[in-house]
């Protein structure tokens, strides 16, 4: 069967090198590929570094430089317009991942040959390889659990992991882009649920491995992002009572928190939790606070990787 050229987007900030790791691992994916780097607001000498990959790398690719960080989903979409502004007849899937994506070689055919079979799908993502299915609880929002399909194929999901994920021209233009009130986190789960709401497939395709090797340690800013929009989330597509009661949840971890440090998760910054919950009641949404950025520099994966 052969599979119609791809574009992939690929969000990037502050890390051009493993952004070249990333465009290498897109030049073997047993389908063409064309490449649009969307860089979020880097340094200038990082800026500089990535022009430079741009230029040497193995597959068609652009550069689109925002001059800002404005988010995963936001940067995202950027290059998602892109995308329909000028692909090409035929063009009927695009795909998306962070700088640090490394997908198998085969992979990116295996998920459009996957979805293209089905005609109401809307969504697929590659294996992890985490041994878990995606779906939306409505108190908790974006979880996972046991996978339910353990052979190679089609599962369908709540929505897709962000890691690396195709999404249909068609679905899009029905229902438009990522929520950019989420700047980064979740925003991949509401697409999904919005998919599933109009009638779209959502898929994980098992055995289309890809991985992301970048370790990510929790700082304020992600703590302030996981809960905020978590909370937008679940207020969206569960309603004002659930949002309510996650809402009392978050109170409760944070209290028991601070009082019991050796019950704190790997992500767990009190200053960032609390002013997610507080900015969450205010409907202050989009970036986070100057404030929590300032301390988090150090973090930047946090910013660019999607949970």
């Amino acid at each position: 069967m052969s599979v119609a050229p791809v574009t992939v987007v690929l969000v990037h900030w502050n890390q051009a090198d493993r952004c070249a790791s990333t465009i290498e691992a897109f030049s073997h994916q047993g389908v063409p590929v064309r490449l649009v780097v969307v860089d979020n607001g880097s340094t200038p000498a990082m800026v500089a570094r990535l022009r430079e990959v741009v230029a040497a790398a193995p597959v068609p690719t652009e550069l689109l430089e925002l001059g800002r960080n404005t988010g995963f989903g936001p940067a995202a979409n950027a290059g998602f317009r892109h995308w329909l502004a000028g692909a090409a007849a035929g063009e009927e899937w695009v795909g998306l991942a962070p700088h640090d994506a490394l997908p198998a070689e085969g992979t990116l055919a295996a998920l459009v040959m996957a979805a293209s079979a089905r005609p109401r799908a809307g969504l697929a993502c590659a294996d992890v390889g985490d041994g878990e299915t995606p779906v939306f609880d409505p108190y908790f929002g974006g979880m996972t659990v046991p996978a339910r399909v353990s052979a190679p194929g089609w599962e369908a999901v709540d929505y897709p992991h962000g890691t690396l994920l195709i999404a249909r021209r068609a679905m899009l233009e029905a229902i438009g882009l990522f929520d950019e009130r989420y700047f980064a986190y979740c925003e991949e789960t509401d697409l999904g649920l919005r998919a599933r709401a109009a009638a779209w497939e959502v898929g994980l395709v098992h055995g289309a491995m890809v991985r992301n090797p970048s370790m990510r340690s929790g700082s304020p800013v992600t703590d302030y992002l996981m809960h905020r929009n978590t909370l937008l989330l679940v207020r969206e597509h569960s309603g004002r009572y659930h949002a309510f009661i996650r809402f009392g949840i978050a109170v409760e971890q944070l209290i028991r928190g601070l009082l019991q440090p050796s019950y704190n998760p790997w992500i767990f910054s009190p200053r960032g939790r609390l002013r997610g919950m507080a900015d969450f009641l205010r409907g202050r949404f989009g970036p986070p606070p100057t404030s929590l950025l300032a301390d988090s520099v150090e973090h930047q994966q946090d910013l660019e990787t999607p949970a």
